[in-house]
């Protein structure tokens, strides 16, 4: 987290935007409108990096993937894969969960919340226990208990964990989440990201946050430096390490409290609104007379 400056310090130009994606740059509808586009594409012009970081595997990103101009990056599942959308959502880091460990919760979060079904998401596809809210999107999956999706007859050889996704029929999404972290935060780390009682489940220590500082640090730009946009408590650690941070306009409390500044809802391209403001201020810090958009 960045410590506050004095009021009289001006604040650094930024050079990356961390955005994420549903809730937040999308609208309702999961499109991206043409003011967004512009504001986008303005900010690459201006020489500000665009990130979309967000819970999504990298399959569900055709939304975004024409959007992510010269680095063609994005980092997906809440910080457990980098990919790269130019070549169609190669990986290019993963930092999976590891087998033994999500045994370990699946184990805790039964006993902790008798009623919780389980899916996995892997590098290959999503795969669900029989009781999982069925995705319709990959019609690939394999139906079994967590415990045999998990699995492995040689230690290693199967395909990474990125995530195990944790879904209650009937506790609160925040009770659900807080009892979880409870029952096995020594084992993973647990966020949410929708309406409902699902949790999803990375690596110990994976999260947004961690791996756009990862990739921030590749490029030789620090916190300061970095505005992000969020609205669910899986943005939270991402917008307490940016020097600068937005939360949407219905965004959940917990993220109001940690984000630095507000924006109005995804609806009304609340980021797009903020992203103006930054390219004008990027365009005067360099002395340019160019338009903002």
């Amino acid at each position: 987290m960045t410590t506050p400056r004095s009021p009289r310090t001006p604040a650094p130009t930024v050079r990356l935007i961390a955005t994420d994606l549903d809730g937040t740059l999308l609208r309702d509808d999961k499109s991206l409108s043409e003011r967004t586009v512009a504001a986008l594409a303005a900010a690459e012009r201006a020489g500000i990096e665009v990130f979309f970081v967000t819970g999504r595997p990298a399959r569900w990103m055709d939304v975004v993937s024409d959007h992510v101009h010269g680095h063609g990056l994005a980092i997906c599942a809440n910080g457990a894969a980098v990919v790269d959308l130019h070549s169609g959502g190669t990986f290019i880091e993963v930092r999976p969960l590891e087998r033994s460990a999500a045994l370990d919760v699946v184990v805790a979060l039964r006993a902790a919340a008798p009623g919780t079904s389980f899916a996995v998401e892997l590098t290959t596809g999503i795969h669900y226990e029989p009781h999982y809210p069925p995705f319709h999107l990959d019609p690939g999956a394999t139906v079994a208990t967590a415990e045999k999706l998990l699995f492995e007859e040689a230690p290693g050889a199967a395909a990474p964990v990125l995530k195990l996704l944790a879904k209650h029929p009937d506790l609160d999404p925040d009770v659900f989440l807080a009892l979880a972290r409870e029952a096995a935060g020594d084992r993973a780390s647990f966020t949410r990201s929708g309406p409902s009682a699902l949790i999803e489940i990375s690596g110990l220590g994976v999260s947004k946050a961690s791996t756009l500082a990862r990739c921030c640090a590749e490029r030789g730009i620090t916190a300061d430096e970095v505005a992000a946009f969020g609205d669910m408590p899986n943005d939270i650690e991402m917008l307490r390490w940016a020097g600068r941070s937005y939360a949407m306009g219905k965004a959940h409390p917990d993220v109001i409290a940690a984000a630095s500044g507000r924006t109005v809802g995804n609806n009304e391209d609340g980021v797009a609104v903020v992203v103006e403001q930054l390219v004008a201020e990027a365009l005067r810090a360099a002395g340019s007379t160019a338009p903002q958009v």
